[in-house]
């Protein structure tokens, strides 16, 4: 019987028989839809999804005319930062990058950022990073935003001027803990606000809020308030919001956006509130289960994202890499999985970019 290699969701190859990726395909698929009450996938997409993991070829490409756009986060850390930080560890300056990324690397589009890839700790140095802006402008071509996160977590103690929530929660001071959440989502908008417009004033294409809802519920309210008060200053700015996990967790539970709860909502409903808030472009995330088969995997994602693609009114750039997408959590992601993640993505999921 044949058999193909193939990957798990910790990046170590396998040996699986077409029996058995169909069977992971399927389970995968039948996990995304009972979470999230979605669709399963058609048996032709079931069939092509097959087809591209049981592929021979190390790396696989979208058929001609199927192109999308290829977005990238983290700016020059992808560069700069150690391989602990998902970097190369290349010493070179944030200009440098981004002309590297955009002449050498191809990148469709690209982005500035502070080291700390946090909106807290950029608005204290907000005028070096408008003259940095300002001086990339000058000598790039491709388009180039402001990406950070969110980062709720860095406005709680120790780190910030609102008590933690987990440890209110575990003292059972739940009230407290829930008002610790909202100030610090009204917090956050002012500081989006603050931080976006005035990089954008310097002449950034753009925004990318990049890991939203990393630190729950209200983290993601905060952000949908942010870009909300960013799109009313900046009626013309491009803004990405990506997401950090394909559930928002429910630190507060009930904190609401436009009047709707935002704890526990899938892609799918996760662009409607990117849409109401503002944004042009929803990054939607599908997490990777290292115990699972690439087959697994891929199948729930592209099950999450097809739906959020269907019911989305603005483009899907889906988030693609370590641990998410389908594609494996390990430091450097295998190409084979990587490509045949991205083409599943594209081609059967129907996204707008990656």
């Amino acid at each position: 019987m044949a058999e193909y290699y193939t990957r798990m969701g910790d990046g170590s190859r396998v040996l699986m028989t077409k029996e058995k990726i169909l069977n992971d395909i399927q389970a995968g698929m039948a996990d995304a839809a009972d979470m999230g009450g979605l669709p399963d996938l058609t048996p032709n997409d079931i069939e092509k999804l097959f087809e591209i993991i049981s592929d021979r070829n190390r790396v696989v490409g979208v058929e001609p005319g199927n192109e999308v756009v290829l977005t990238y986060d983290i700016g020059q850390l992808d560069f700069t930062g150690d391989n602990g930080n998902s970097g190369n560890g290349v010493d070179v300056g944030r200009m440098e990058s981004a002309l590297l990324h955009e002449r050498a690397l191809g990148a469709d589009t690209f982005e500035l950022a502070h080291a700390d890839y946090s909106i807290k700790p950029v608005k204290p140095v907000i005028s070096n990073e408008m003259q940095t802006m300002e001086e990339i402008q000058n000598e790039i071509v491709a388009p180039y935003f402001y990406g950070a996160m969110p980062n709720a977590g860095l406005y709680y103690a120790p780190d910030g001027p609102y008590g933690n929530p987990a440890d209110l929660m575990r003292e059972f001071k739940i009230d407290e803990a829930m008002a610790a959440a909202e100030a610090t989502a009204d917090h956050l908008a002012r500081d989006i606000e603050y931080v976006a417009t005035r990089l954008i004033a310097a002449g950034a294409d753009g925004f990318n809020f990049d890991t939203t809802a990393s630190a729950g519920d209200a983290d993601a309210v905060g952000t949908f308030k942010g870009v909300s008060a960013l799109r009313k200053a900046c009626p013309d700015a491009y803004i990405n919001v990506g997401m950090a996990g394909e559930s928002v967790m429910g630190i507060h539970g009930s904190i609401e956006f436009d009047g709707q709860i935002v704890a526990g909502t899938y892609p799918h409903q996760q662009v409607k509130f990117a849409q109401k808030a503002g944004a042009n472009v929803f990054g939607p995330v599908v997490n990777t289960n290292t115990s699972k088969s690439l087959a697994w995997n891929l199948g729930r994602a592209v099950t999450f994202i097809k739906e959020c693609v269907k019911v989305a009114e603005i483009p899907c750039h889906v988030n693609m890499g370590m641990g998410v997408g389908g594609i494996p959590m390990c430091e450097t992601a295998p190409i084979d999985a990587v490509t045949r993640c991205n083409k599943a993505m594209v081609e059967i999921a129907k996204v707008d970019g990656v």
